[in-house]
């Protein structure tokens, strides 16, 4: 939303930042690359091995979901098991060690498998933004909208929070002991703590639509 309508869109946050710094930013660069060659940082130390576990153990879905969405979403709808076993993975994987209960594990599944759009509307939103270059859209500079950004350390890469400088202004960041991936759902405290911190009376982006400083 922040790059498709900067002009409306007055602030947002993230929670998964996937851009390494570039040429863009040269003293961020540097500092990665250093760190990442001496072993000197124990975030980009676990960013760097969890990108490394993802590419090689992790990615297979987002292979299928990018290329052939409608093949994987037929088996998804027509086997309830199949659709089970392709989003429990990520359950388990994506988290930090969450204990999902059966009744938790079924609401997702049926959510899926129950909505109108059915269980490949969320493949098609890969292959649609890979061949939209929405991927590598999503790594631009965007310099009027204001950012925040959270890490959770179970994450799929979970790079420093400084790195959110390179998507924009960043006025808010949190990094956290706990969490993963559904970091909303694992651990809504600390996310909607954030919110607060971040758009509050005291937060980075407090004040960001004009005459309504008393909404938080």
């Amino acid at each position: 939303m922040a790059l498709l309508y900067p002009d409306n869109c007055k602030a947002h946050h993230i929670n998964l930042n996937l851009t390494v710094p570039s040429y863009r930013n040269p003293y961020l660069a540097a500092k990665f690359y250093l760190h990442a060659m001496l072993g000197t940082s124990q975030q980009i130390n676990e960013a760097i091995a969890g990108g490394q576990w993802f590419r090689e153990e992790g990615s297979g879905y987002f292979s299928q979901q990018s290329t052939k969405p409608q093949t994987i979403g037929y088996s998804q709808a027509d086997s309830p098991v199949g659709l089970l076993a392709w989003i429990y993975e990520k359950l388990h994987d994506w988290t930090d060690s969450y204990a999902w209960t059966d009744d938790e594990v079924l609401t997702w599944i049926h959510i899926y498998l129950f909505s109108r759009a059915g269980p490949a509307a969320s493949s098609r939103i890969y292959y649609e933004t890979e061949h939209e270059k929405g991927f590598e859209r999503g790594g631009t500079y965007n310099p009027k909208v204001k950012l925040g950004v959270s890490r959770f350390p179970k994450d799929i890469v979970a790079f420093p929070t400084e790195f959110g400088q390179v998507l924009g202004p960043l006025v808010f960041q949190s990094s956290h002991e706990r969490g993963g991936h559904f970091a909303a759902y694992e651990c809504p405290d600390l996310l909607v703590d954030d919110l607060r911190a971040m758009f509050g009376k005291q937060g980075g982006a407090f004040g960001v639509v004009e005459g309504k400083n008393d909404y938080v």
